[in-house]
């Protein structure tokens, strides 16, 4: 049994903080199941640093051991397709370790989008015409921003149902990262001239 609830912890939400333990997730996420040989192989780590990521992953909940696998090669897998990043509720402790776990986890899609940008070239037609990316920097409110944020959950929630149901998956289909923030600036130091 993990130490404390997954994500509802400081010390879980420090548990993300490390950049291996992304990739490990991503991987075991992917896979379904994968063992701590598989993920060394397939991230370039040791099986011991695997192993031992994992392990942590596994003592706050975000993995658990899987059945199969033998002697000491057991498979892990992920306890949910979702991980909070939320501090909220768990003091100035649990805000900056969900601080410190949310910058890991950016810098973690960055890295991701931008090794996938490297090779767009050379994949078909098809499949460069079909993957973007943009932005748009504007003025909302409050609630204009909070629409916008649901509409964009929505569509990348819309297929997200594949993750964990594999029957569901058409063929042809290819393992797809759909990330999107919204953000706000801080408030003017000092206002415009003509601002009201």
């Amino acid at each position: 049994m993990p130490e404390e609830t997954s994500a509802r912890s400081a010390k879980a939400l420090r548990a993300l903080a490390h950049p291996l333990r992304w990739k490990l997730i991503d991987l075991v996420g992917r896979e379904q199941t994968a063992t701590a040989t598989r993920c060394a192989d397939e991230l370039g780590e040791s099986v011991a640093s695997c192993s031992y990521h994992l392990n942590i992953l596994a003592k706050y909940g975000f993995v658990e051991q899987a059945p199969g696998g033998p002697g000491r090669e057991k498979p892990w897998r992920l306890t949910s397709v979702n991980q909070s990043l939320s501090g909220e509720g768990l003091g100035v402790e649990g805000e900056l370790a969900a601080q410190a776990a949310t910058e890991v986890f950016l810098d973690h899609e960055l890295h991701r989008m931008k090794e996938r940008l490297r090779r767009h070239a050379l994949e078909p037609a098809e499949w460069r015409d079909a993957v973007s990316f943009g932005g748009v920097t504007t003025a909302m409110t409050a609630e204009e921003l909070r629409e916008v944020t649901a509409a964009l959950n929505e569509i990348a929630q819309r297929f997200a149902h594949r993750a964990t149901d594999r029957d569901a998956i058409p063929a042809g289909a290819r393992e797809v990262r759909i990330f999107f923030s919204t953000s706000v600036a801080p408030p003017p130091k000092t206002p415009r001239g003509g601002d009201r």
